[in-house]
């Protein structure tokens, strides 16, 4: 008897549908993956709840912890960079010329006039 009310969650319905088209070696391939995702999850969560646990004993820092003081968008944790790189518009890095040259219009080079000795630059 159907009452109207699902039993499983949508996400569910839509995963056992899909499974239902493919054959049966592959059904338990999948669930087998997915088995194995959840329980590797678990593994993660206890080894650093682990972690955590001996690193709080021994009185050491946790490892990519906020120090006091930190937090938020100050803190980067194990994304901050190792070492200050510049970057941007403003660093060319390998690419930026070994010495100034000068170019353009109002650099004449050789083909610059000779200044007399009488004549002041203005």
């Amino acid at each position: 008897m159907y009452t109207g009310v699902p039993l499983a969650s949508a996400k569910t319905q839509v995963f056992e549908a899909v499974l239902g088209f493919l054959p049966d070696w592959v059904q338990i391939t999948v669930l087998a993956l997915v088995v194995l995702a959840v329980v590797a999850s678990w593994v993660v969560k206890v080894r650093r709840r682990l972690a955590r646990r001996r690193a709080n004993r021994a009185g050491l820092p946790l490892p990519g912890a906020a120090q006091p003081g930190q937090s938020g968008a100050d803190f980067l944790g194990p994304y901050a960079p190792a070492q200050r790189q510049e970057s941007g518009a403003d660093f060319l890095g390998p690419y930026a010329p070994a010495q100034r040259q000068e170019s353009g219009a109002d650099f004449l080079g050789t083909y610059a006039p000779a200044q007399r000795q009488g004549d002041r630059p203005a």
